[in-house]
């Protein structure tokens, strides 16, 4: 049988296609070829021996940077992130599924976060707590609390600033992707379930639920890797730590090993686990749906 003739534009698309998945992934690839290569390896090609020694050197520390602890956080952070982010995503989306007073200016309040420039979005986060450290200690001072007032830092942090920057970056997202989940969804499966006598909390948690949990799942995932590599709103706001990727910036201009490239190896494994273990949990719970089905 003769063969489908291309059309003209297909070989021009297809090279296209590929020079764009090698411009998207080839730096990463990069990174962890280099991260493999022996103990007199250097930052650039060609690789001088194989082996883990950077891995190892990775473990042991890196200067004055705890490289554990900011994993630690970050990974305390992503998981919080993540659990408020599909939490209020789904709340938010059954809140929209009726017509709310003032629900067009709360929607598009929420989804500005993502058209404003990350790094101002940092500074005012920043800024308004600089503030609220300036009222607080004037409370202090008022309540004749000078102690109080003396000994207390910032109320910057990990799980206060810095998880109202990553808020602003994944809820929209959370609040966008179940617009789409409920403009799809079927009402007829909730009437089915209160004409059999089940409350609103039943119908939801036998009905809605079990059929929007692979996206609830897909939200997770976004929370979590959104979170995971921010930068830029977690600079002017997270306080007197740092988040791995902050670590990881610091140090493009002070470590000239391979290590800072095993380190950047480690981080893209974690991601990729992440997205596998979503990926597998997702289609898991479409098979168990379809099973009952």
């Amino acid at each position: 049988m003769k063969a489908e003739k291309r059309p003209a534009g297909y070989w021009p698309l297809a090279l296209f296609f590929a020079a764009f998945v090698l411009f998207l992934y080839g730096p990463m690839l990069v990174i962890v070829v280099l991260s493999f290569q022996g103990p007199e390896g250097g930052l650039t090609f060609p690789l001088r021996g194989l082996s883990l020694h950077w891995f190892y050197k990775l473990a042991e520390g890196l200067g004055v940077v705890d490289i554990g602890a900011a994993l630690q956080r970050s990974l305390g952070l992503g998981l919080l992130v993540m659990a408020i982010t599909v939490v209020f995503s789904v709340l938010a989306g059954l809140a929209f599924r009726k017509k709310l007073r003032g629900g067009n200016l709360l929607f598009f309040v929420v989804v500005a976060s993502l058209i404003m420039p990350s790094i101002i979005v940092s500074l005012g986060i920043g800024l308004e707590f600089r503030l609220l450290d300036t009222a607080l200690k004037a409370l202090f001072v008022a309540g004749g609390m000078e102690d109080a007032s003396a000994n207390f830092g910032t109320s910057l942090g990990l799980f206060t600033s810095a998880l109202g920057a990553h808020l602003t970056w994944t809820l929209p997202f959370g609040l966008l992707i179940m617009f789409a989940i409920f403009n799809r969804f079927n009402p007829a499966y909730e009437e089915a379930a209160r004409d059999l006598g089940a409350t609103p909390w039943q119908g939801f948690r036998h009905v809605v639920l079990p059929l929007i949990a692979p996206s609830v799942v897909g939200i997770g995932m976004f929370g979590f890797t959104l979170s995971w590599d921010e930068i830029a709103r977690t600079s002017q706001a997270i306080g007197d730590v740092n988040t791995l990727p902050l670590e990881l910036q610091g140090l493009t201009s002070t470590v000239t090993t391979p290590s800072i490239y095993a380190l950047g190896t480690v981080t893209m494994v974690v991601s990729f686990l992440v997205m596998g273990l979503t990926v597998g949990l997702a289609k898991l719970l479409e098979r168990r749906q379809r099973a009952r089905q």
